[in-house]
């Protein structure tokens, strides 16, 4: 492909992102990769940030793709990363779409298994995370008071009882 080619599309990741936006702001579509972690990756590869996606040599794009899969080889700090002091491993690693989705629904089952505060929570559907839950979470019930269809209603019935 010549340099001069503008692709709407770029298959990154397995994913296809739109050409027409900034280099971070389209890695950023990604699941798993944030604006941030986007930025750093361009700026390690010498990439011009705002340059649009579509406007990449396959061999840059092929850059992008190789760093963004395997961050084993890079040297960024180990909490720019999504998955840090991974259980199995141990080791910092960023995953992408469906792993991520897969390892946080192991995590939540592990919770589970073992009992855990937070773990409880998930399997009552509950709130994790301290949020108050008074008036909060309810879960698409119906809150407050319908008084007013109450009083059109007993209304209409004193109206009845009149005739």
């Amino acid at each position: 492909m010549s340099d001069s080619e503008f692709r709407h599309l770029v298959r990154i990741s397995g994913r296809d992102l739109e050409g027409g936006k900034t280099l971070i702001v389209a890695l950023a579509d990604l699941k798993g990769v944030g604006y941030n972690f986007a930025n750093v990756i361009t700026t390690k590869l010498d990439l011009d940030p705002r340059v649009r996606l579509g406007t990449l040599t396959d061999e840059q794009v092929e850059k992008v793709e190789a760093a963004i899969r395997d961050t084993s080889k890079s040297t960024l700090p180990k909490w720019y990363y999504n998955r840090r002091n991974d259980p199995e491993t141990g080791e910092a690693r960023q995953l992408l779409g469906a792993d991520l989705d897969f390892a946080q629904k192991n995590d939540i089952e592990d919770e589970k298994n073992i009992r855990s505060w937070k773990g409880v929570r998930h399997s009552l559907g509950l709130k994790v995370r301290g949020q108050r839950t008074r008036t909060t979470g309810r879960g698409g019930r119906t809150v407050g008071v319908r008084k007013a269809v109450l009083v059109a209603a007993a209304k209409e019935a004193a109206k009845k009882e009149e005739k």
